[in-house]
């Protein structure tokens, strides 16, 4: 496993055939589909459900904006690694940092930056972030 300054946490995963376009790139929009797989498998090994379970599930984070900086394509058979952090805690909401590399030799290809706004789920209105599940948050922080 390779090591990324301010990062913690990371995933692999091969682009596949379906997700390149005519190009023989990796289609625009698949990229937040691999900033989801990412967040998926960094919010499982953060244990924060098993944690702190209704206090983290009570609620849900929806994504607010987004904004994408492509730097240079994946193509078919490439090994994205994804790194994943918190980048910032506001009152409902959290800032997260998206860095896929080429797993190969490290090279940035694409930087997310993704604000999602925790929501209650019955009213669909935005929720303050609880002090339990602010301090478990706070200690994903990389310093």
């Amino acid at each position: 496993m390779t090591t990324r300054d301010g990062f913690t946490f990371s995933t692999r995963f091969k682009v596949r055939y379906a997700e390149i376009d005519g190009q023989k790139v990796v289609f625009n929009s698949r990229y937040l589909e691999y900033a989801d797989v990412a967040v998926t498998e960094f919010w499982e090994w953060t244990g924060i459900d098993a944690a702190l379970g209704a206090a983290w599930t009570d609620t849900e984070f929806h994504v607010r904006h987004t904004e994408i900086d492509y730097l240079k394509p994946f193509v078919l058979g490439d090994t994205v690694e994804a790194w994943v952090r918190i980048e910032k805690i506001g009152r409902s909401s959290l800032t997260q940092r998206f860095e896929l590399c080429n797993a190969a030799d490290g090279t940035l290809y694409t930087i997310i930056e993704m604000v999602i706004v925790n929501v209650h789920l019955p009213t669909g209105q935005p929720a303050l972030i609880t002090d339990t599940v602010r301090a478990y948050l706070e200690t994903l922080i990389v310093r």
